[in-house]
């Protein structure tokens, strides 16, 4: 007993041409690669089953990739109907082999509530009428709170936003660093 007609993969030249390309591409990410060559191969044969196989995946990622560039046929199609050019027509296949965004929860902190973190660490302490030499992370959250930059933050985040980003090393270090004790 035999079920309905897989869905099939019809891709034009440029489009085979292309994905080939990402196949053999040594800079391509393996995942690019991986969706290329399930693309090629279900051009070649329909039956999700054999594909996943012969790649090493699951049907459910086969069927993904597959119905993933379903959706997208049209918009490819009508792209090269336009004369679009080699390389845009890479960045669209790309694009639609690329990952959907994921969910997430949102952001607590804000790019603007950052930056004024990062900017009260570079204030030298005694702007802020504090009795230290050097920012602590204890310190800094502190500040920050109290110039209600935020709300909350803890001394961890602080030192996170710190470490992200910006030069390898400062010129001269922002944050206190611990001495050892002498007994």
């Amino acid at each position: 007993m035999s079920g309905p007609r897989p869905a099939s993969i019809v891709l034009s030249v440029r489009q085979r041409a292309v994905l080939e390309h990402l196949c053999r591409c040594p800079t391509a990410s393996a995942r690019l690669v991986r969706r290329a060559g399930v693309l090629l191969a279900l051009a070649d044969d329909p039956c999700l089953q054999r594909v996943a196989t012969g790649q090493g995946l699951t049907r459910v990622s086969v069927r993904l990739w597959r119905d993933r560039w379903l959706a997208a046929a049209d918009r490819l199609a009508a792209a090269e109907a336009d004369g679009i050019s080699a390389a845009d027509l890479l960045g669209l296949i790309e694009a639609a082999l690329d990952d959907v965004p994921r969910p997430g929860g949102p952001a607590t902190f804000t790019p603007e509530q950052i930056v004024g973190v990062v900017a009260t660490a570079c204030e030298p302490p005694a702007k802020s009428a504090r009795p230290i030499s050097h920012w602590t992370h204890a310190e800094l959250a502190d500040e920050v709170k109290k110039r209600h930059i935020v709300k909350d933050i803890s001394p961890r985040s602080v030192g996170r936003f710190l470490k992200r980003g910006g030069p390898a090393a400062a010129p001269q270090p922002l944050l206190a660093q611990r001495q050892p004790t002498r007994p």
